[in-house]
Parts: C-alpha cells; structure tokens; sequence
C-alpha cells in the first residue's frame, strides 16, 4: 500500500496517481498524551491502519495528486540516522572535488560511521527546500529512506527487512564547508521525505532499485542500490548496534555520484524505482 499525508494532516492512499483521503482510519490511533512517545503513531500502528483501510474500503473519488500538497508522510521520527559516503563512485567524487571535501581527506562509511540529522529539518516535498545561505554551496543528494517500523536494538542483518514498515524517497540537502557533517545538514527543511511511503510488503529486494534526480530537467544523478557499499541490512544492524531504533526512525542510506548545487528558483526531480517520484521546489 501506499500512504501520504497531505495538506493538513490528512492521510491518504495512492491508487493509480489519485490521492484517496482515508483519514477516518485515524481514530485508530491512540490519543497523543504527555510525554510524547518517542515513536511515530501511524508507523508503531501501520499494520492495523492498513488493515482497516482493507476493511473499510476506499471512497468511491479520489483527488489527482496536483490538486494536494504533500507532506513528509512520517510526522514525528525520533531521529533521522544517515549514511555518508556509501556508494564508492561518491566516495571518488568527493576526493576530486575540494568544495565536497573541504580539503580533508574523504573517511569511506566503514570510518566515518552514521550520522545525525535534526528532526526538525524534515519536510515533504510539497513543502519545499529554502536555501538558508545562497552565498554559500548548498548540494542535493538522492537517496533511499528506509521507514522502521518497530522498536529494536542489536538486529541481526539476516532480519533486518523484518523491522521495516516502508520505503521512501529521500533528499539529504547539505551546505558544503568545514564544519560538522550533522550541523550542515540538519538546517530547516535540509532533509525531505515523500512522495509517499511504499509499505515493505511491496519491495521485494531494496537493494535493487534505481534511483535518479535531475534539476530543472537536467539529469543528475542515476543509480542503483545494488551499488550501495553497506547495503540496507547491513546498515540497519549496524544502526541498530548504536541506537534503539524507533517506529518512524528514518534512515538514509546514502547517495550516488552526481550530487551537485542548488539554487533558488530551482526545480529537483527525484525518482526511484517502485516508490514513485517527487517535485521539490528550491526557494531562498
């Protein structure tokens, strides 16, 4: 199945590229209570929302995608855990380039370990990216998201997929300098999540699927995750090692070569195989 959520805070189903709005299956999830719980609602529950969608079927009408705006369709992670550096024609991208690297040697994901992004920085793609500082190079970087979809810790990689309630597409949006990976990539609106979320029962390998990006239609980045150097079980054991993973969690997985700057007044293109593709406009 595949769930958004759009304008505000309504959820919805995308059939044949119509948004069916399925909201009332909301009432499903408990009433948000202090503190709040440090998983997502809809993910920690996905699996009875599904089935009541099921049950009580779809509205006979639906709305065309360019009559919505989309939201990220996870509201609240816990945290947003990336991966840097984890296709190795990157890794020989960011030695070439000095503005990528900031004239430091490039650490391979195996050494520079996962990173942190600010919760704070998602949005959806109809929400768009404000460049924060135009005087500054600001990058886009495609990737997959992988949506948990339990609480765990210490995953063994032959059961990683069993932990995943959906896939996403992902921007990783960072200003490129000196200062720390987390602290340049974590600005408002510097990561989007959408177009919506595949549930996991619909992939059957994610690291097969084809990803690619252009900016104002010209092509830019073109992939596969099969090229990823930690692939998606790998790096949800390994995440896993580090942190308790929550219902929600985000984790991107990394970008291909390609990655490049962006502007305001920009228009990026992002698709991967199965899971659709998203407009995001760039704004400063």
């Amino acid at each position: 199945m595949k769930l958004c959520r759009f304008d505000a805070d309504r959820l919805g189903v995308i059939v044949d590229g119509c948004v069916f709005d399925v909201s009332d299956v909301l009432d499903t999830l408990p009433p948000a209570s202090w503190p709040r719980p440090l998983a997502d609602a809809l993910i920690e529950h996905l699996d009875d929302v599904v089935a009541r969608i099921a049950a009580m079927g779809l509205p006979s009408t639906g709305m065309a995608l360019s009559d919505v705006v989309l939201r990220s369709p996870v509201a609240n992670p816990s945290k947003i855990v990336a991966a840097p550096v984890n296709y190795r024609a990157h890794v020989a991208e960011s030695e070439a380039d000095a503005e990528i690297n900031a004239n430091r040697s490039v650490l391979t994901i195996d050494a520079a370990g996962l990173f942190l992004k600010a919760p704070s920085s998602l949005v959806g793609p109809g929400d768009g990216i404000t460049v924060q500082f135009p005087s500054r190079r600001t990058d886009h970087e495609v990737e997959l998201a992988v949506i948990i979809g339990k609480s765990c810790r210490d995953v063994a990689e032959a059961a990683a997929l069993d932990v995943v309630a959906g896939y996403c597409i992902g921007l990783d949006i960072t200003i490129r300098g000196p200062e720390d990976r987390s602290f340049r990539k974590s600005l408002d609106s510097y990561t989007v999540l959408g177009p919506w979320i595949t549930t996991a029962d619909e992939i059957d390998d994610p690291d097969h699927l084809r990803l690619q990006l252009a900016v104002n239609d010209a092509p830019r980045q073109n992939a596969n995750t099969s090229q990823l150097i930690f692939n998606v079980r790998k790096l949800i054991a390994w995440a896993s090692e580090w942190y308790t993973l929550h219902p929600g969690d985000i984790l991107l997985t990394g970008t291909p070569e390609g990655v490049g700057p962006i502007n305001g007044g920009d228009t990026i293109d992002a698709s991967i195989e199965q899971l659709g593709s998203m407009r995001v406009a760039v704004t400063r």
